[in-house]
C-alpha cells in the first residue's frame, strides 16, 4: 500500500515560514552539491498533495510548480478546472487520500502547507514525516503544527545531521 509522507523543513522553534511567508531562513541551507536527500525522495513519489495557499505562493514567486511531472492535487475550496497532471480538489480530503492509497503507484508526498498538514494529521492520513530542522529561531510566523490533532507516538526510522547544521529525522507514525 502506498504511504503518505510529509517532507518539510522548519525552524528549530517549529515555523515553516517567518512573518509574511518569509522563507529566507532556508537560504543558508543551499550548499552546492547538497540536497538533503530530496532528489531521492522525489524519485520515490508519483503523487503530490498541496494546499492552495502553498501552491499559489510558488506560482506568485514566478516559478512553475516544481512537481508538474507528478500527479498533483491542490486542495482548495474553490472550483477550478484540472489540467493534465494538475487537479484542483475541493472534495473530502480523507476520501481522496484513502482512494489514492489503494491505487497502484509510488508513495504520496504531502507538500504542505501547515493547514493541510494539520488536517491530515487530525484525520490520521500521514504515514511518515521527514522533518528537516533548520538551526534558527524565528520567534514568529507560520507554525508547522497546531494543537488540533490527537496524540500520536512516532517511531524514529533515521536521523542525520549535515555540515550546514540542518538535522533531518524520518519518523513513522504509530498505528
Amino acid at each position: 500500500m502506498r504511504k503518505v509522507i510529509l517532507y518539510i523543513s522548519s525552524s528549530l522553534d517549529g515555523f515553516i515560514a517567518g512573518p509574511n511567508n518569509d522563507l529566507s531562513f532556508l537560504d543558508k541551507m543551499h550548499l552546492e552539491g547538497e540536497d538533503y536527500g530530496y532528489t531521492s525522495f522525489v524519485n520515490s513519489i508519483d503523487t503530490v498533495l498541496v494546499g492552495r495557499k502553498t501552491y499559489q505562493w510558488v506560482i506568485d514567486q514566478g516559478y512553475e510548480y516544481p512537481h508538474g511531472n507528478k500527479v498533483t492535487y491542490v486542495i482548495t475550496r474553490q472550483k477550478k478546472k484540472s489540467t493534465d497532471n494538475l487537479h484542483f480538489y475541493d472534495g473530502d480530503l480523507k476520501a481522496l487520500v484513502t482512494k489514492l492509497k489503494t491505487e497502484k503507484g509510488r508513495n504520496i508526498y504531502c507538500d504542505g502547507g501547515a493547514k493541510i498538514v494539520n488536517m491530515m494529521l487530525k484525520a490520521g492520513l500521514i504515514d511518515e514525516i521527514i522533518l528537516s530542522v533548520i538551526p534558527v529561531l524565528l520567534g514568529a510566523g507560520t507554525s508547522l503544527f497546531s494543537t488540533a490533532y490527537p496524540k500520536k507516538a512516532l517511531e524514529l526510522l533515521k536521523s542525520q545531521s549535515y555540515s550546514s547544521g540542518l538535522t533531518q529525522s524520518h519518523y513513522r507514525l504509530a498505528k
